[in-house]
C-alpha cells in the first residue's frame, strides 16, 4: 500500500468515527426530550446510499413556556401624602359645596336624605361607622347605584386620641372591608369621629388610601337645635367651597332630614352647585 493510499484510509475511518459520534448525541438529546415532553424519541434516518446529505433536523414538540413573575414590576398604587392636619375646604372655582352626613347608615333617617339628595339630582358624602353600615348595606348599595361618596369613619366612632395604633388601624380597616364589599370600591376619604385627630389617625388612613377630610361649617344637629336653626347655619355659612356638617344617625335625625328639604332648593336658587369633592393629593 503506498503512501497516498494509507492516507486516504485514515482520514475516511475519522470521518465515520466523528460521523458516529453526531448521531449518538443526538439520538441522547431526543431521549431526554421524550422524557421530560413524553413524546417518542426522535431517531436519526438511516443515510442513504450515495454522497453525504445535511438532513434538517425534525422539531421536538418540546416548546420552553415564557416564565411568568419576570419583567418590570407593576407600579404600586397611589398613596396620599401624611398630612398634619384634615382639609377643611373643597378645591375647585365656582359656587361649588359639599354637604357631608355622618354616623349612618340608620334605616329611620338614611332613606328619606336620599330620596332628597335625588329629587334635587344632587350628590352629597356619607361618612360611615362600619357597625351601622354591616347592618345596613342595601343603603351602601343605593348610595354607589345613585353616585354618592361613602367614606370612612370608624367602625364604633371611638375617640382615636384615646386609642393605640393598633386599635387606630383595626376601627379604620374593619370599616374599609365594609364599605368596599357593599358600595362596591375602597373608601377614598376619611373622618375622625368627634373631629378628633392624631398622628396616626392621618399616617394610618394615607396607609389605606384616605385622604382626611374635616367641614367648614357644623350644622350642629346632633344637638336637635331645631329645624330653623340647622337650616340658617347652612345658608350663613354657605360659600364657595365650604363642607356642611349634618348627621343622619347617631340619636333623632328628624330635625337634619327636615332641614335638608328646606334648605338644599334654597342653595340650588342661589346658584350654588352642591356636588362632591375630587381625590386630591397635596
Amino acid at each position: 500500500m503506498t503512501k497516498d493510499q494509507l492516507l486516504t484510509r485514515l482520514l475516511t475511518r475519522r470521518s465515520a468515527l466523528l460521523f458516529g459520534a453526531a448521531a449518538c448525541g443526538a439520538a441522547g438529546t431526543a431521549g431526554v426530550l421524550a422524557a421530560v415532553t413524553g413524546d417518542q424519541p426522535v431517531r436519526p434516518a438511516a443515510p442513504a446510499a450515495g454522497p453525504a446529505t445535511h438532513l434538517a433536523p425534525k422539531p421536538s414538540a418540546y416548546r420552553l413556556q415564557p416564565l411568568t413573575g419576570y419583567g418590570p414590576p407593576a407600579a404600586a398604587p397611589a398613596r396620599p401624602h401624611v398630612r398634619r392636619e384634615p382639609l377643611l375646604r373643597m378645591s375647585g372655582r365656582g359656587r361649588s359645596m359639599v354637604l357631608t352626613f355622618d354616623d349612618g347608615p340608620d334605616p329611620r333617617y338614611t332613606p328619606d336624605i336620599l330620596d332628597t339628595l335625588a329629587e334635587y339630582d344632587v350628590r352629597a358624602m356619607f361618612f360611615v361607622c362600619g357597625e351601622m353600615a354591616a347592618d345596613n348595606r342595601e343603603l351602601l348599595a343605593r348610595m354607589a347605584d345613585e353616585g354618592h361618596v361613602v367614606g370612612n369613619h370608624t367602625w364604633s366612632h371611638p375617640l382615636l386620641t384615646r386609642l393605640s395604633r393598633g386599635r387606630i388601624r383595626s376601627e379604620m380597616e374593619r370599616t374599609c372591608e365594609v364599605i368596599e364589599e357593599a358600595y362596591g370600591e375602597p373608601p377614598v376619604w376619611f373622618r375622625a369621629p368627634y373631629g378628633a385627630w392624631n398622628r396616626a389617625a392621618f399616617q394610618l388612613g394615607a396607609e389605606l388610601g384616605m385622604e382626611p377630610l374635616a367641614w367648614t361649617v357644623d350644622t350642629l344637629d346632633w344637638a336637635t337645635p331645631g329645624t330653623r336653626a340647622i337650616v340658617g347655619r347652612v345658608v350663613n355659612g354657605a360659600a364657595p367651597g365650604v363642607v356642611v356638617l349634618s348627621h343622619d344617625a347617631g340619636g333623632d335625625r328628624t330635625q337634619s332630614v327636615r332641614a335638608l328639604r328646606d334648605y338644599l332648593p334654597h342653595l340650588l336658587d342661589s346658584g350654588y352647585h352642591v356636588t362632591v369633592p375630587r381625590r386630591q393629593y397635596a
